[in-house]
């Protein structure tokens, strides 16, 4: 038996959990104020601030470092990197402190999990972080050589919801073909070939279907125009784009079950958005059906708008003659952190090394 502290930190909260192999013996979300953390200059500021919190759930829990077999991490923005579960060295440290690759609160993950795994000299990881590429090359084409295609998408669950797809289908995952779409503030749908990701859009970015925050591949004309009409800086395009995009953009609210709400009470122009939505992840997951060629085993839906019924229904109704649709609602990330590091604690898998 092994036991395993995850650690996931978010822009307003630190997830932890301690697992005993597939086991949840706790897990708690530790939220920080925005004034908190706005006394911090910049993300790896935050460092101590975090630890401090993590020691004193230990603490509460009565859960001393020593009887942790091992530490998980949230991964960061790294250089691009296969998936899998990637042992944390001074390499990775070295640009997540920099913040080389992009600043972001997961970066904080791994940093966290070294510190902590340090004193007893126990192993430290991190599982599927963002930046998970293994596209094929005819997918890096944008149209222009300045602007190639990246993947940086939900690796985490994506990869945790297509394994479950396999033991669900009771065929590795190595062997199948599936298309996932992970759902919540930000949307990425991608193609699944034989355990490869091959094809997804940017979510950090905002590239593919919009979403409850972000705008999605808008008209790059008008776009340009937008940008060069000397109405909006560089911050605030920025924000319509990933932020204030989407959901948010049309009817002020990113929550949508307030939005189904209104929707019940006949909010007509609330619906069309939202179906709107629910039409652009349709055609994405459509495209991925020319991907693959045709041959796909299934599709999933997960994240947290597939607890919306009315949202799902609208999807299905579009794509489910290519292929059986499984639902997968919300996320389970912490999860997902544990059993990466479970596979390579029962040597069922080689933990990675990092080359900055």
């Amino acid at each position: 038996m092994y036991r395993i502290l995850v650690m996931n930190p978010g822009s307003t909260s630190t997830k932890v959990a301690l697992f005993q192999d597939e086991d949840c013996i706790f897990s708690e979300s530790l939220p920080h104020s925005t004034n908190t953390l706005a006394k911090f200059a910049s993300m790896v500021d935050q460092f101590e601030f975090r630890l401090e919190s993590i020691r004193s759930i230990l603490q509460q829990k009565q859960v001393a470092l020593e009887t942790i077999d091992a530490f998980v991490g949230r991964g960061g923005l790294l250089k691009p990197i296969p998936s899998g579960t990637w042992v944390i060295d001074e390499k990775m440290l070295h640009d997540l402190r920099l913040a080389k690759y992009g600043e972001h609160a997961s970066n904080l993950g791994a940093i966290l999990a070294f510190e902590l795994a340090k004193p007893d000299q126990r192993p430290s990881f991190i599982v599927d972080p963002v930046v998970v590429d293994e596209l094929c090359n005819l997918a890096r084409y944008s149209g222009h050589p300045l602007l190639p295609r990246k993947s940086i998408f939900h690796a985490l669950n994506q990869k945790a919801v297509a394994r479950k797809m396999a033991t669900l289908l009771d065929k590795p995952y190595e062997q199948l073909n599936l298309i996932v779409a992970h759902m919540g503030g930000g949307i990425s749908v991608a193609s699944h070939q034989q355990g490869g990701v091959i094809d997804v859009n940017n979510a950090l970015d905002g590239e593919g279907p919009f979403s409850p925050e972000r705008s999605g591949t808008v008209p790059v004309g008008d776009l340009v125009r937008l940008c060069f009409s000397s109405k909006y800086d560089e911050q605030t395009i920025k924000k319509m784009i990933k932020g204030r995009g989407g959901l948010v953009a049309y009817l002020n609210s990113n929550d949508v079950r307030a939005i189904q709400a209104d929707i019940d009470n006949g909010d007509e122009k609330a619906r069309e958005i939202l179906e709107a939505m629910a039409y652009q992840v349709s055609k994405e997951i459509a495209s991925h059906a020319a991907v693959l060629k045709g041959s796909i085993d299934a599709i999933a839906l997960c994240g947290g708008l597939a607890f919306n019924h009315s949202f799902i229904e609208w999807i299905k109704d579009r794509i489910s003659f290519l292929a059986p649709v499984h639902v997968f609602a919300g996320e389970e990330e912490m999860q997902a952190l544990a059993l990466g590091v479970l596979r390579v604690l029962k040597n069922e898998e080689a933990a990675k090394r990092y080359n900055g």
